[in-house]
Parts: structure tokens; sequence; C-alpha cells
């Protein structure tokens, strides 16, 4: 048996809390550390139906990419979203730990997940923030080659489709074949000055605007927007595995709950 607060500093060391970044609130945000934990549900977001979920699977801990609580929350009622999910959790006693920012940046984490399930090779991180007390380095983003040599910017962006599961794929041609490739998981749209200058010829992220997309083409540098939930729900099996050899005794189930919207 373990407890939450164990499950809690197992992941700190994998990928420590200490390093999110200012916005971010990712830790252990709802529940008792003491909790016992028998069952754990793996989710990139907590909503109020995989609260729920939780419930009725009988796990006692949800371990979610996305934080519960963003921007504080001064009540916990039944009339805000966050209070609704807040409720779902711990009116069934399930306790919450969000591994966000510090996940992105985390080696084995978010990006370096994305970089592998696209067939990058030679990684590297794009920014480097620093390095752990254990001496392993931390940053923003992955770089590497594409395994197999350049391909066409649209053979690349349909591998991207079917390799992520994307609804769909926004992408800029900005003439190059691709072949060394920069990756953000989610909202990386801002990138796009330093993957030129690590000497990427393509960038894939998500939330992309419409302003980067013009600066991209201006810039020389393809531009792929695969979606946010895409580019990030490739962390969750990692997360599962990860808890499943740490604590052999606990079950880790995946959540069924996939994205909320979708494309024609």
């Amino acid at each position: 048996m373990a407890t939450a607060m164990e499950i809690y500093e197992f992941l700190d060391g994998k990928a420590p809390f200490s390093t999110q970044l200012d916005f971010d609130n990712a830790g252990f945000l709802a529940g008792r550390g003491d909790l016992e934990v028998r069952r754990i549900l793996v989710a990139l977001d907590i909503t109020e139906e995989v609260a729920l979920e939780a419930a009725r699977l009988e796990a006692q801990l949800v371990v979610s990419h996305h934080p519960l609580i963003w921007g504080g929350a001064k009540s916990v009622t039944g009339e805000t979203v966050t209070g609704r999910r807040l409720l779902a959790l711990l009116e069934h006693g399930t306790a919450a730990i969000c591994a966000h920012t510090n996940l992105d940046m985390a080696p084995g984490g978010v990006n370096d997940t994305l970089a592998a399930v696209l067939g990058l090779t030679e990684t590297r991180f794009l920014q480097e923030y620093g390095t752990y007390a254990d001496g392993r380095p931390y940053g923003l983003g992955v770089q590497g080659r594409l395994g197999g040599g350049a391909v066409p910017l649209k053979e690349f962006a349909a591998q991207v489709k079917a390799a992520l599961g994307a609804a769909s794929v926004r992408y800029e041609d900005a003439g190059k074949p691709v072949e060394r490739v920069a990756v953000c998981g989610g909202s990386g749209g801002d990138l796009v000055e330093q993957a030129l200058a690590a000497g990427c010829d393509t960038l894939v992220t998500a939330d992309v605007r419409y302003d980067p997309f013009l600066d991209a083409h201006s810039m020389g540098l393809n531009l792929l927007d695969a979606g946010h939930y895409a580019t990030e729900q490739v962390v969750c099996p990692v997360l599962a595995g990860w808890l499943r050899e740490a604590f052999p005794q606990v079950e880790v189930l995946l959540s069924e709950h996939k994205e909320i919207y979708a494309a024609l």
C-alpha cells in the first residue's frame, strides 16, 4: 500500500515541482497526504466527468497533467466549474496530484515523449533551464532530427496527425523539407525564434495564433499546430508506466475521457 504523499514524493523526484513556471499551480492540490491509495486514475485533465469516473472506479487518487485549480479558489461550491470539480473529488474522498510545467520540462516528460512519438532522434532540450540536484538537465521544448531523413512538410503533417491521433493539423509551409524538428506540447507558438536559433526547420506545437503563423512563414520556419490535447495526451501512458513500476501494489488506470471537442 502507498499513501498519496508517498506518490507525490515519487513524482517530485521524477519531475520536481519546484521547477514549475511562475504562472503554474502544479502539486498536491486536493485530499489528505496520509490517504491509502489502492487505485490511481491518470488523466490529462480533471474535469467533473473524470472526478466522477474516479469515484465509479473507486480510485483514491487522480494524477493529471493540467492543474485542477487555476487562479485560486475563494469558495468551493456547486456554483463554479472549479467548485464542482473539487466537490466531485472531495465528496468521494479522492485526492488529486497535478504535474504540469514541471512535467513538460522533465527528462522523459511531455516533450521528450512527444519527440519520441514523432520519431525524432538525437534529441536535446530546445531551451535548457537548469539542472536538478542529481545533475540531470531540464528545459522547455525538445529538438531533434527526424528519423529516416527529410520529408516534405505535407507528408510530415500527415504523419503527425496519425501518430498523435489528432483531430486536425494546421500548418504553415515555409518551403523547406522537414528534417530538424522542435516540439513543444501545448501552447508553444512563442518558440518560433528559439526553434530557428537552434537550427530547426520545423516546429510542432499547439494553440498557435494567427500572427505566429505569419511570422514563421516570413522567417523560414515550418509551423504545425496539432492541438493542445493531441500534443500532450501522449504523456498519460508514460505517467501510468512510471507509477506502475514504482508502486506495483497499486492498480493504475488511464482515464477513458478524451478531448471534449471535435473537428469536422
